[in-house]
């Protein structure tokens, strides 16, 4: 326990330099763009004067350095500036979407796992027959398909020429749920409403596969490489010599320390699979960070692109301490340095 405190005590240290980085380069970069906020918050009959008087307001007037000074003693006390096309908090902006992007991430990473480590056992199955050029084939094939385009796919297979399935939105229109966590298969589930629940784990069910199936085939190439590396290992050999069954020996003795580099994939992938859902979202319509940051990009809104990217930053920073965290408590010998 006295080492995972201190693994997330360092990781958490290492990260408030990265998010400070990251904040310094974006705001940066986001000020250098030939556009200029104060104006766009402005009616379009607004005078130079009212412009101008508007960018003294926003403080965009100031030095670069003490425009950053200024937006981070905001962030600090959790204001992270208005956002220009909404004239809404940004925090609070991201706060409600982020819930929907959380959720669509989760049951596309639980759709990654369930393929990737039951592909990864396949594969491993079918070592050194005829099958196994197949295998790799497959693998081949979707590693080589994008997440946007498997999310077309199941546009035009399950929406649009076999219309099972809805695409767009989160929920159907006849359904009103209060939101209580964000969560919606959650908020669902506590208001009692079954049909509303179906309703929702339908409308996420094809951007959740889309996302799902793309980061599959790297889970079960990666699970493959590592049992047939423990394999060849001395105590796989002596647990034959014992009599142990097959099935014994993958489950019990070989799995769990093939599992350990394919976590910490995971992590990995999940992390990259949290900033993939900005296109599967904007395809599907689905009210998460993707659709939100498309927006803001697109009305050059400053504030919430930055509040937007910080969250991307923050995201990807836990699952990679969380999994460091769980690589930690299932391997011993980690435990012991």
């Amino acid at each position: 326990m006295i080492a995972i405190l201190f693994l997330l005590a360092r990781r958490l240290l290492t990260a408030l330099p990265i998010l400070l980085t990251v904040s310094i380069l974006m705001f940066v970069a986001l000020r250098l763009l030939p556009v200029d906020p104060a104006a766009m918050s402005m009616p379009p009959n607004a005078t130079n004067e009212d412009i101008a008087a508007k960018r003294r307001e926003m403080g965009l007037d100031k030095p670069l350095t003490t425009q950053y000074a200024i937006w981070l003693r905001g962030a600090l006390h959790g204001d992270f500036g208005r956002s220009i096309q909404l004239r809404r908090d940004a925090g609070h902006l991201v706060t409600a979407a982020l819930p929907a992007t959380i959720q669509l991430a989760l049951c596309a990473m639980v759709i990654a796992s369930v393929l990737g480590l039951g592909g990864g056992l396949l594969l491993f199955h079918l070592r050194g027959g005829a099958s196994e050029a197949l295998g790799d084939l497959g693998t081949t094939v979707l590693l080589s398909v994008p997440e946007f385009l498997w999310a077309l796919l199941f546009i035009l297979l399950f929406g649009v020429l076999l219309p099972v399935l809805p695409f767009i939105g989160q929920l159907g229109p006849q359904f009103s749920v209060v939101r209580v966590t964000g969560f919606l298969l959650i908020d669902t589930l506590l208001a009692g409403q079954g049909s509303a629940f179906a309703s929702a784990l339908a409308h996420l069910t094809l951007p959740a596969a889309a996302l799902g199936i793309a980061f599959s085939p790297a889970i079960m190439r990666v699970l493959r490489s590592g049992l047939l590396d423990v394999y060849h290992e001395d105590y796989i050999r002596q647990a034959r010599l014992r009599g142990i069954g097959e099935g014994r020996i993958l489950i019990v003795h070989a799995l769990p320390n093939a599992i350990l580099p394919t976590l910490t994939l995971m992590g990995v992938q999940f992390g990259f699979l949290f900033g993939g859902t900005l296109l599967v979202e904007v395809l599907y319509s689905y009210p998460g960070l993707g659709n939100l940051m498309v927006d803001a990009v697109r009305n050059a809104d400053l504030p919430l692109i930055q509040t937007v990217g910080l969250t991307y930053c923050i995201v990807v920073l836990l699952i990679g301490m969380t999994v460091d965290a769980l690589v930690l408590v299932l391997n011993p010998r980690l435990r012991a340095r």
